[in-house]
């Protein structure tokens, strides 16, 4: 249980206009969604932090039909009582005042996700309204914000035997200006995250928007275990027990408690999730750099004296950690972020304690289960081979000149500057679309690189790599962009975007089934061998119209079948006997230069989208149900997903 929470407890470090001058600062990019769904996160970390400390076994997050946010917790409820230096209650401190909160000194709270004190003040910034309820002391308790300046002081409005906090709020949209509608799956994922790494945790999700509400109830006793369960629902595993390696080693500022879940399965790729007190770090930190540290020591140690490596001296990290599917939880008093937005853990005492706690445990857990052990480390024997295997296709390709960049491809149409900040190419199916494109084009800034069909499906093939690399079409790519291949970082031909000859790789295909296809392929190959690309935001997908809708001289040009009705409906509501033209454009090559330059390369018209990685671990598992080897988990995708399907171009 934590200590004492009341007015004494809030520390206050400074006031608010900064946040909405600068909302960047604070809570992440306001106009690609980030700080707009951070705005939840922050409001639901308080919440998960007074489960943290004892006091809170539900937490309640609505989506309310008028676009604003409501998150309820059911623990002591925030202090209302008058703080006692700024003279009003501590409730409006914690609401007004940045770096104001109960969890700087670790009293109120051993350990707390939101430690910076900025988050709820942060959210109040840049809201339209925020309203604050509180139960606590046997009464309700009501407050009112608009733009962070408070209505009123904060009031008793009624009596009541229950504790907790209410927070609804509605960002001010002149803030968050591109992305304005918060993401039900991006919530739900992270709410299911939540419960897993809150054991016993119950958090309902309720979205109110459309027309039949949605409810989801997250509860799991049995925490990482499941989390890493869940994570490998789809996949084949090589060993049926989950390693679950707790410890607890005392740092500098207090007990740091280290909890992590492991199991391998037969995937060759690595999924590891980190957290420091219940809030994920995308970008891992020392946690991570721990955990690999002690899987790459203690694998290797057990394989060496049991002499299973063959005629392998040692196994690198990357060959253990392939297939692995694990989740990695700290908790600390006093834990440095590399941001606000707490995506990477820095605090450097981490590494050693997590690596010991793992390297004992794992290490104990070998002795006792042998057979587990020798399927891990011959897993791992096969990664090495199949990577050496790699290396030498990769080593292959690049003596005859492919993967060094240095002859470009004779089809490829390039652009005359060379400065990849302003240089984009876009990868075109045929040589029909790539005639267009190439007349099209902007000479100095856009090259164009033409595919002859369909490219390989790399997503089975590979342990055939050599197949991959001699692809003609892979090949093309490989050498216009000129920055290597393969997702291994330390290897020296590795992709490496910093090398691309292109700021933009645009993938342009026909807007029908065949095209989908080809894209889906492309994206596939990147995915698994220049990830650092999609990344690193170089990726796009071109969006060509599918129609054409003309009255006279006038043009407009739409996406969409529903986009089209409407139009058409505008237009004859505006001129009734007017004639108008509707075109169905099903190919690229079935416009001319001029119409794919206005509606599909022109930078000033164009329509694109960023190919961006929101969920690596859900990305990962989507490229092997849709592409792989495996029918019966594709079929059961598109059953589950066809009801979502509103238009099929066939």
């Amino acid at each position: 249980m934590g200590g004492e929470y009341d007015a004494d407890s809030i520390q206050v470090l400074e006031g608010l206009e900064a946040v909405r001058k600068r909302p960047g600062m604070y809570l992440g990019d306001p106009h690609d969604g980030s700080a707009l769904h951070h705005c939840i996160w922050e409001v639901i970390d308080n919440a998960v932090d007074e489960h943290l400390a004892g006091y809170n076994l539900t937490v309640e997050v609505n989506l309310e039909k008028n676009g604003s946010v409501t998150v309820i917790d059911h623990g002591r409820g925030i202090p209302v009582d008058k703080h006692p230096e700024e003279g009003v209650s501590a409730a409006e401190v914690i609401m007004t005042r940045l770096h104001a909160g109960g969890k700087f000194d670790n009293e109120a709270y051993k350990v707390a996700g939101g430690l910076h004190g900025v988050g709820v003040s942060a959210v109040n910034a840049v809201s339209e309204k925020l309203s604050m309820t509180i139960y606590r002391n046997g009464k309700v308790w009501y407050q009112e914000y608009f733009k962070g300046d408070r209505k009123a002081a904060l009031k008793a409005i009624g009596k009541s035997d229950a504790t907790g906090t209410e927070i609804n709020f509605k960002p001010d949209m002149t803030i968050f200006s591109d992305v304005t509608d918060f993401d039900f799956d991006q919530i739900n994922t992270r709410l299911r995250r939540t419960a897993f790494l809150n054991a016993g945790l119950q958090i309902w999700l309720r979205d109110f928007r459309g027309e039949d509400a949605v409810e989801i109830e997250h509860k799991y006793d049995g925490g990482l275990r499941e989390y890493v369960q869940a994570m490998n629902e789809k996949k084949e595993v090589i060993h049926e027990e989950i390693l679950h390696i707790f410890g607890t080693k005392v740092g500098d500022k207090g007990e740091v408690h280290v909890e992590v879940a492991l199991q391998w399965t037969d995937a060759y790729s690595e999924a590891v999730h980190c957290f420091t007190n219940i809030i994920h770090n995308t970008d891992g930190g020392t946690h991570l750099s721990g955990l690999k540290s002690s899987l790459t020591r203690t694998v290797n140690t057990y394989a060496q004296s049991r002499k299973l490596l063959k005629n392998l001296s040692s196994l690198s990290g990357d060959d253990i950690r392939e297939g692995l599917s694990a989740v990695v939880s700290i908790k600390h008093p006093d834990p440095s972020f590399n941001a606000q937005t707490k995506s990477k853990l820095v605090t450097s005492e981490v590494a050693g304690i997590v690596e010991q706690i793992v390297n004992d445990k794992l290490s104990e857990y070998f002795e006792e289960n042998p057979s587990v052990a020798r399927s891990i480390v011959d897993k791992a024997v096969l990664a090495s081979k199949a990577r050496e295997a790699a290396r030498k296709a990769r080593d292959l390709t690049r003596r005859k000149g492919v993967l060094e960049g240095g002859g470009l491809p004779g089809q490829l149409a390039d652009c005359q500057s060379r400065d990849p900040e302003e240089c984009e190419v876009y990868i075109v199916e045929g040589e029909s679309a790539g005639g267009s494109a190439k007349t099209a084009r902007d000479r100095r800034t856009q090259a164009v690189l033409p595919l002859r069909g369909k490219i390989l499906n790399v997503e089975r093939q590979q342990r055939n790599l050599t197949k991959v690399f001699s692809n003609e079409q892979i090949q093309r790519m490989i050498r216009a962009f000129g920055a290597g291949v393969g997702n291994e970082e330390e290897d020296e031909g590795a992709f490496n975007p910093e090398k691309l000859r292109y700021g933009k790789i645009i993938i342009m295909t026909d807007a029908d089934v065949d095209g989908a296809h080809i894209r889906t392929l492309i994206l596939t190959f990147m995915w698994r061998f220049m990830r650092r690309a999609i990344a690193n935001g170089n990726v796009f997908i071109a969006a060509p119209p599918l129609f054409s809708i003309s009255r006279g001289k006038l043009t407009e040009w739409v996406h969409s079948e529903r986009d089209r009705d409407e139009v058409v409906k505008r237009l004859q509501k505006e001129a009734p006997t007017s004639k108008i033209d509707v075109q169905r454009y099903k190919g690229l090559g079935e416009m001319n230069p001029e119409q794919l330059w206005q509606t599909t390369m022109d930078p000033e018209t164009r329509t694109m989208m960023k190919v961006e990685i929101k969920d690596a671990e859900e990305a990962d598992s989507l490229f092997s149900i849709l592409m792989g080897e495996d029918v019966p988990d594709r079929r059961a995708f598109i059953e589950n997903n066809a009801s979502n399907v509103t238009s099929l171009d066939i």
